[in-house]
């Protein structure tokens, strides 16, 4: 999705409580960084991101119910325009991350070791337009 100024719009998506206020505390610090919504379930993410539109997603991998964060993903990027979809996980693993970036995610980041990495890619992303996958 390509953005013009103005702040960001991000959807989180993580079915850990704890963890979501973590990351919303992390975030809140980022200048051009707009919380618009967060879900703790594959569904209600699915609903809220059509519903909000945010220009970025970060999305837990696995989440109740079904394939989880698969499912969002692939049902995100069946939309016009889409996020920037950074997932994220708990249970890194090579597996995983070709799977996901097969299936149109961005980034990719393990919860416990990525985090700081992940927050700089959003900073960068923050810092100007949103490019369109092909361009990234």
């Amino acid at each position: 999705m390509v953005q013009g100024p103005g702040p960001k719009r991000l959807f989180i998506a993580d079915d850990h409580s704890a963890f979501c206020e973590r990351l919303v505390g992390m975030l809140t610090g980022i200048e051009g960084v707009e919380i618009v919504g967060r879900a703790g379930n594959a569904s209600g993410a699915i609903k809220s991101i059509q519903k909000t539109g945010p220009d970025i997603v970060l999305l837990d991998i696995r989440m109740p119910p079904g394939a989880g964060g698969f499912d969002v993903l692939r049902t995100v990027k069946k939309q016009e325009p889409w996020p920037v979809v950074i997932m994220l996980t708990a249970f890194s693993s090579e597996e995983y991350r070709k799977k996901c970036m097969a299936m149109g995610a961005d980034y990719y980041f393990d919860k416990s070791s990525d985090l700081k990495n992940m927050l700089a890619v959003i900073k960068q992303l923050v810092s100007g337009p949103l490019k369109e996958r092909d361009e990234r």
